[in-house]
């Protein structure tokens, strides 16, 4: 794999050059750049395979870049310093990425997955979503990236209806009334989903805005716009009616 380090710092460049030729010597570095100037034009003079992308550097960020080299077909493998919006923007695009300090483990396991993608020949395009992801002002309208097990499935946050744990998977019920068996716990998609998605149960997540009813008890249950009835947990019931009492005119 052909590929290029968009990165400031010169020890950092250094640090990923010697992991790659040491741990992943099927990835041929063929050029560096320390901010977007020296990027841009370098990615499309080489045209690489993949880019490891800084996402914080001078003069812009590594958004920036792709959003400069749109018409380009690469495979990215973003780093980055903790930045909790950055991971949400990332998570829900599919997007590969490395937090600083580079673990030398995870380092491999990215390279892996680039390779294993481009090895199918996947045209999937998770920077054009991620982009559309970042201009877009409506939540429900934002993309999601769903593993599945028999690739990626793209949908709209505002179709999904509820979640619901299946052992080390999550079954996500969509508006058109498919299914979708994802490769992730419900865990990851409550930190993920924007916060008119509730927890109303170990087993259960639900998107708000399909709650058409709600019936007392000891926990009691709510129905969605399928039809379909779900129990409350005592231990999710007090968020679950405040958020709605804070909604109330």
């Amino acid at each position: 794999m052909r590929a290029i380090i968009v990165e400031d710092e010169g020890l950092a460049r250094e640090v990923l050059q010697n992991y790659l030729i040491t741990y992943c010597p099927e990835v041929q570095i063929i050029g560096q750049a320390e901010n977007i100037h020296q990027a841009v034009p370098l990615i499309f003079k080489e045209k690489p395979d993949l880019v490891f992308l800084d996402i914080e550097m001078p003069f812009g960020n590594g958004f920036d870049v792709l959003e400069a080299c749109q018409e380009l077909h690469f495979e990215t493998i973003f780093i980055t310093a903790y930045s909790e919006y950055a991971i949400k923007a990332l998570n829900m695009s599919a997007a590969y990425y490395l937090l600083k300090p580079l673990s030398i483990e995870e380092l491999v396991v990215a390279v892996n997955k680039v390779k294993e993608t481009i090895s199918q020949k996947n045209s999937f395009n998770r920077n054009d979503i991620l982009l559309k992801n970042l201009k877009e002002t409506s939540k429900e309208k934002t993309q999601l990236i769903l593993p599945t097990t028999e690739g990626f499935d793209v949908v709209k946050i505002g179709d999904i209806i509820r979640l619901q744990a299946n052992g080390n998977f999550t079954d996500i019920y969509l508006s058109d009334g498919k299914k979708k068996m994802v490769c992730r716990f419900l865990k990851y998609f409550e930190e993920l989903l924007p916060d008119f998605f509730l927890r109303v149960h170990k087993s259960h997540i639900v998107n708000s805005q399909c709650v058409v009813a709600y019936h007392k008890g000891m926990g009691g249950y709510i129905r969605l716009v399928d039809n379909t009835e779900i129990d409350i947990s005592l231990t999710y019931k007090e968020n679950f009616i405040q958020f709605f009492n804070s909604k109330t005119i």
